[in-house]
């Protein structure tokens, strides 16, 4: 078993979200939910060969869960696939057979990836349509609403669906506190992978905050499905900072070619790791 330790999307060579890519190691599902679990990583992808020259699959893991697609933890096994070449590289997801196209430029990875559908969602009662639906998810425990949004909501998808909310700016951004228990009851009732905050940033980049997980701790540093869903909203690519207040700067870059999504950033070894 081959294990390689990466921190992706960092804005620095030190930065990022790490992840653990894992080639050769143990065949079944319950036994590498334990390693992930072990690993205490925030994500771990294992690698596996396609049959009969098919494509690589990845299988995600966090540590309470499988998961269909982990981007971060794409862009860490496309660096070491791609280890002798810039590609492309063609791989699929296990959970989804989700086809993904991989490439590489110096320590930068991107991956490919088809816009998806993303599920209807019909606000509840009393709520002003999904801008009501979205102001009630990000409010802070015993609240009834959140910050005035500065757009209307959207959900989107490239794998993994996202409810978009604009909110004014970075200070509104940061100091967001909402109820996770019901963002996560929400959206596991509406097959909608939680809600993801946003705003517009004088330079012209964006900046965002991904509500997914119960426990905040365990709040994303960056979230390359949702830098796909935004790009998809917005029509045209983007630079998507995220991870200052977990303490890990990241930047994630996007863009639309051909009726697919790029995602993608540095993708860096962890110095000393095996």
């Amino acid at each position: 078993m081959d294990i390689y330790e990466l921190k992706c999307f960092g804005i620095d060579k030190l930065g990022g979200n790490p992840a653990l890519v894992i080639v050769d190691g143990p065949p079944d599902a319950q036994a590498r939910q334990a390693f992930a679990q072990d690993a205490k990583l925030s994500a771990c992808v294992f690698v596996d060969p396609g049959s009969a020259g098919a494509a690589w699959t990845l299988d995600y893991f966090y540590p309470h869960m499988r998961s269909p697609l982990c981007l971060h933890a794409t862009l860490a096994a496309g660096k070491i696939l791609l280890a002798g070449g810039n590609g492309p590289l063609a791989v699929r997801t296990a959970l989804r057979g989700q086809a993904l196209q991989l490439t590489r430029s110096g320590n930068q990875v991107f991956a490919a990836l088809a816009p998806q559908t993303a599920p209807e969602v019909v606000p509840g009662p009393g709520e002003a349509g999904l801008g009501g639906l979205a102001r009630r998810l990000l409010a802070p425990p015993g609240q009834g609403h959140g910050p005035a949004l500065a757009s209307a909501p959207a959900l989107a998808s490239v794998g993994s669906p996202k409810l978009l909310a604009e909110v004014a700016d970075s200070a509104t951004l940061q100091a967001l506190a909402p109820d996770l228990a019901a963002i996560h009851d929400w959206g596991k009732a509406q097959g909608v992978s939680g809600v993801y905050a946003w705003c517009r940033r004088p330079d012209g980049a964006f900046e965002g905050r991904n509500f997914n997980h119960l426990d905040p701790a365990l709040e994303d540093s960056a979230t390359g499905v949702a830098a796909g869903a935004l790009t998809l909203h917005l029509g045209h690519g983007i630079r998507l900072y995220q991870g200052a207040n977990r303490g890990q700067p990241c930047l994630l870059q996007t863009a639309l070619a051909a009726g697919q999504v790029l995602v993608g950033g540095n993708a860096m070894p962890v110095p000393g790791a095996p």
